[in-house]
């Protein structure tokens, strides 16, 4: 049995991890704001289309397009974003039960934590991609 003297190192190893998945908590609250921002707004062009004249449907559509390739982005990003949680999470897990039963599994822990930040580092490009898409989708708005 492991006493509480013991499982205080773990804890706080367990701390960075834990810091990580509250920080990659509040970038998802981020993406998907901006995923809701951004379908509702391809909705309120997508109900416009039917009304529009020849001369502004290009632009409205191509206003669609890039609306579509950003939510593509978008998800793409909060997919990688949750799987960095969802690996921090189990690097968490691995490590309280390498401490309980006394396992080495650095190379699993090394791993994780890789796959972790590989995963938040892909979500961010990924999410400074569509911020940059989205400048372009002003450029078109403001033709």
């Amino acid at each position: 049995m492991t006493s509480v003297t013991d499982l205080i190192p773990v804890l706080q190893t367990a701390v960075g991890p834990m810091i990580l998945i509250s920080g990659v908590g509040l970038l998802l609250l981020t993406m998907t704001n901006r995923l809701a921002h951004v379908i509702d707004r391809a909705r309120l062009l997508a109900d416009e289309l039917p009304a529009t004249t020849d001369q502004s449907r290009p632009g409205i559509e191509g206003q669609l397009a890039i609306l579509w390739s950003r939510a593509r982005l978008i998800r793409t990003a909060i997919t990688l974003a949750s799987t960095s949680a969802l690996a921090a999470a189990l690097l968490i897990i691995v490590i309280f039960l390498t401490a309980l039963w006394r396992l080495e599994t650095a190379s699993l822990i090394i791993a994780l934590f890789v796959v972790c930040m590989a995963c938040l580092i892909g979500s961010l490009a990924v999410f400074i991609r569509d911020v940059n898409e989205s400048l372009s989708a002003l450029k078109l708005e403001l033709k």
